[in-house]
């Protein structure tokens, strides 16, 4: 039997460059008031959040993924027709099949590039840059683009007291390519099936369809079994992905966790013990909650105002709907 040849990808993989899109619509809390029964103070104090941001009819998953592909690209100092595979994360293209990545890796112009959709609701992130990291040190691919991207507008139920404030629409992207030395570190991921009632859309859509509801679906959740779930079981998460790359808190540059609530960021950064001289993400504040899209999106705020640096040591992880989760150290662009 003839062996097969070992694949020769590069040694090491890292983030190249970064890129984001928000819409331009601007959306205060007093918007969300209209529809619910609370105050600006009541949503401040619960989440943090001030503002978010919604895409309009021209914003689509689509269009706001090559937006922010586009600058991406341009920060790595490649070129399109470079990009071997497109990963991107997202829950609310609402098309099953064809991926909404082929048509981004057209629209941008790959040269016939790879492209598929995940759906892994927040950890997405993580979950497409470890998947790049793999083709990368593999071979199969010199340089991937991972995207997340939500309109999570579209799923929100603004008469929902709980959530119809929480959640914003953008996209977010990062280049992931050969490394001399390691650039991102090893993933600790995972799920908990048996806690996935806690995040969920209301109703399948073919309830939706055979006219057994009236209300489009949305995102519900169940507020408290997750805020104890991300403290306490995340934070452990965390802990193992420093743990795994080798470092400990003090080594540590940047913070970027999921950008879901400012409550569950401030009690992650106490309980991981982090000291103060590490920068903390907290996007959150103007533009809410956008699952997949939050972590390349706070990455691309934080090095785009200097508050972060290119070569700086950052620990990301995502945590959500599943309940699914992904954590690693990387080293921002």
């Amino acid at each position: 039997m003839p062996k097969i040849k070992p694949s020769k990808g590069a040694p090491y993989a890292r983030i190249l460059g970064v890129g984001g899109y928000r819409p331009t619509r601007v959306v205060p809390n007093e918007v969300i008031l209209e529809k619910i029964d609370s105050s600006d103070e009541w949503i401040r104090s619960r989440s943090g959040i001030e503002t978010r941001h919604w895409a309009n009819a021209e914003e689509t998953v689509a269009a706001m993924s090559v937006e922010a592909s586009g600058k991406a690209i341009a920060d790595a100092g490649v070129s399109a027709e470079q990009i071997g595979a497109v990963i991107v994360s997202t829950v609310t293209h609402f098309k099953q099949t064809p991926a909404v990545a082929t048509e981004i890796a057209d629209k941008l112009g790959t040269a016939k590039a790879a492209a598929f959709d995940i759906s892994a609701g927040c950890a997405g992130f993580g979950y497409g840059l470890t998947l790049a990291k793999g083709m990368i040190v593999e071979g199969s691919a010199e340089y991937v683009l991972v995207i997340g991207v939500e309109r999570l507008s579209d799923l929100t139920d603004l008469e929902d007291r709980a959530t119809a404030f929480l959640f914003g629409d953008g996209a977010g992207a990062v280049v992931v390519g050969p490394a001399t030395e390691p650039g991102i570190g090893p993933t600790v991921w995972g799920s908990e099936g048996d806690k996935s009632e806690t995040i969920k859309q209301t109703v399948p859509w073919t309830d939706y369809r055979e006219g057994e509801v009236e209300r489009f679906p949305a995102i519900t959740q169940e507020g408290q079994a997750v805020f104890r779930w991300a403290v306490f079981e995340m934070a452990k998460v965390a802990k193992e992905a420093l743990e795994v790359a080798g470092l400990s808190p003090d080594e540590l540059d940047v913070f970027i966790p999921h950008q879901a609530n400012e409550r569950i960021i401030d009690s992650m950064v106490k309980t991981l013990k982090l000291p103060e001289s590490v920068t903390v993400a907290r996007d959150v504040r103007t533009t809410g909650n956008t699952s997949a899209a939050s972590i390349p999106l706070a990455m691309e705020r934080l090095l785009a105002t200097g508050e972060a640096k290119s070569g700086d040591t950052a620990l990301v992880i995502g945590f959500g709907a599943g309940l699914a989760y992904a954590a690693t150290v990387v080293t921002l662009p």
